[in-house]
């Protein structure tokens, strides 16, 4: 019913886009920065705090204890099991959930304003005292291992992997976020307690609010979020990312009936000058759908591929620049080579002005409805935070996107994109 409830109100009364989003901002007396929006519009409060706790924490030799570290806090925490953590939030109508990635770990809850003290004394729970028992932990292992076995078989996460450890060598985004199957099956209790212990710290954790609370309430959420957090130290900066030297071409057969290739470079950072001038270029080559350079030329006009995009992906350090297609196996060639000729001359001759504008437009026009909603908005201060981007950078996104010229598209590329030295990972090869 109360499930029922929150959909409804959402969808009668979805948030108005501000022009300019009133974010507030502090620290816990613990030392957790917290991000916070006030808004009325629904009886709804959305929460989330996020830890520098994924992936590339772990070592070769432990790869995969932090994912399974943030899993298993939500199977047994402060004397609840994972079937009384459930029920609790569901007889509430409460949704929560949790998100993981090479950077980050972290939890998100979202609830009715008039249900937001039980909501919140469970979430709390999985935050403060994770149980971690141990033989739901073997039978996770057993399931990820599983599940790792599945996904050795799939090209498409074969090429993912090989992609990674080809563009990241020794760093820690190389590693695996699932883990391996070996370092999956010495996982031990003690184990996730000690990465929980270390990672999981009140000065290290970012929180992020918005909804049907005042400042004031805002703050005694947060600061009971951050008390009851290990008191341990905050945690240092990734090791920078070392750029490529040389090209690398990894090519695996397989029996799939499509060849998976997987073209790029470490990119950029969070917060990078260069972004948007890589944003915006980056549209026009491969991020616009089929308004994009590389699906006219490779899909459209030489019906070489069912798919290809380009992203850029920021993180604490330099994160990927992917190029991904896919395409018949004996086409595979032809649309690899016709792909690195149209990147080419991308970044020798830039965009054409017409690129240009009808890109920015669609940018800018599409924007409201990326913070169109308090989750969306709730997504957007968590990556504020956690990164520590400017408290204006929404308000000022569509500004930043407008300014972009041709010229700081073509020297932007030309300073970093580095064709010569790509990666490229082709899985299904002939």
């Amino acid at each position: 019913m109360f499930k029922l409830s929150i959909s409804i109100l959402v969808c009668l009364f979805s948030l108005t886009a501000h022009a300019a989003l009133n974010i507030q901002h502090w620290q816990t007396a613990s030392g957790t920065r917290v991000y916070f929006v006030e808004n009325h519009d629904l009886p709804i409060v959305d929460v989330s705090i996020n830890f520098p706790a994924g992936s590339a924490r772990d070592t070769q030799a432990n790869s995969g204890v932090a994912s399974v570290t943030r899993y298993m806090m939500t199977l047994g925490a402060g004397g609840m099991n994972e079937e009384a953590i459930t029920n609790a939030f569901a007889d509430i109508g409460a949704v929560f959930n949790g998100e993981f990635d090479l950077d980050r770990a972290g939890f998100k809850l979202r609830t009715l304003t008039s249900e937001q003290d039980k909501a919140l004394d469970t979430f709390n729970k999985v935050l403060h005292a994770p149980d971690f028992p141990a033989t739901v932990l073997e039978r996770e292992k057993v399931r990820i291992v599983s599940g790792l076995q599945e996904s050795a078989t799939q090209p498409e996460s074969i090429s993912n992997k090989l992609f990674m450890q080809a563009l990241y060598g020794e760093h820690p985004y190389s590693l695996d976020e699932s883990g391996e199957i070996d370092t999956i099956n010495a996982i031990k209790v003690q184990d996730l307690r000690r990465f929980y212990q270390t990672y999981y710290t009140a000065k290290s954790a970012v929180i992020a609010l918005i909804g049907d609370m005042t400042p004031a309430q805002a703050r005694a959420i947060a600061d009971q979020m951050s008390s009851g957090l290990p008191q341990g130290a905050a945690i240092d900066r990734l090791e920078p990312v070392p750029a490529l030297g040389a090209p690398v071409v990894k090519s695996v057969a397989h029996p799939a009936s499509q060849a998976h290739i997987l073209v790029g470079q470490p990119g950029i950072k969070r917060g990078d000058a260069d972004y948007f001038p890589l944003y915006v270029g980056n549209y026009i080559l491969g991020g616009g759908g089929f308004v994009s350079r590389l699906t006219e030329e490779v899909r459209e006009k030489r019906g070489l591929v069912y798919s290809v995009y380009s992203y850029f992906m920021p993180m604490a350090e330099s994160g990927p620049f992917q190029i991904g297609l896919q395409t018949k196996k004996e086409q595979a060639n032809d649309a690899l080579k016709l792909v690195n000729e149209v990147v080419q001359k991308f970044v020798q001759n830039g965009v054409t002005d017409k690129e240009l504008k009808a890109a920015k437009s669609n940018l800018i026009g599409g924007f409201p409805m990326r913070i169109d909603s308090n989750s969306k908005i709730l997504d957007y201060l968590s990556v504020i935070g956690f990164y520590q981007l400017p408290l204006t950078y929404l308000d000022e996104f569509n500004t930043q996107i407008a300014k972009v010229t041709a010229l700081q598209i073509k020297d932007a590329f030309q300073r970093r994109v580095k064709p010569d030295h790509f990666v490229t990972v082709i899985v299904g090869a002939q």
